[in-house]
């Protein structure tokens, strides 16, 4: 049976990141995500339903993200999900996350909106770290390379319309 794990998320950051490296020397940081959705309710009324999203993200992104994203940075992720689960007190506790694989800092380039210190716009980020400290060869999907990785879109000669 096949599967697709794909997630894109476009919301605002709940928290300061806290960048810090793992053994190997990789840099994680984990962020929060607030994902707003409005809809109308079954009388009619405009209902407004906050989603509250625990983002990871690893390597230069992590490092991005630790340099320019603070509390309140319009973000765009593009991850996949990931199940966490670990016994604590006899309990069995699950969480799921999502591993940032591709990071978009969104907001004007004057620097109000969330930029970051220097107002700059910044290219989009990959991730390409380990999703955790003690991982293994399944649970690591290594960055695309070569024209995969970094490809800009074609020209507007390129445009099939």
């Amino acid at each position: 049976m096949a599967s697709f794990n794909r997630v894109i998320l476009l919301g605002n950051v709940t928290r300061d990141p806290e960048l810090r490296y793992i053994s190997s020397g990789t840099a994680v940081t984990d962020i929060g995500l607030a994902v707003n959705d409005r809809r109308k309710n079954a009388s009619g009324e405009w209902v407004e339903e906050t989603t509250f999203v625990d983002v990871t993200l690893w390597g230069r992104t992590a490092e991005i993200a630790g340099e320019y994203v603070t509390k309140g940075s319009p973000l765009m992720i593009e991850g996949r999900l990931k199940l966490d689960t670990w016994e604590k007190d006899g309990k069995k506790n699950s969480k799921l996350r999502v591993v940032g694989e591709r990071m978009q800092l969104l907001g004007s380039r004057s620097g109000s909106g969330g930029d970051g210190p220097r107002g700059k716009a910044r290219p989009a980020a990959r991730a390409g770290g380990p999703p955790t400290d003690d991982f293994t060869p399944d649970d690591y999907d290594p960055p695309r390379s070569g024209s995969e990785a970094s490809a800009p879109m074609g020209s507007e000669d390129d445009i099939p319309f």
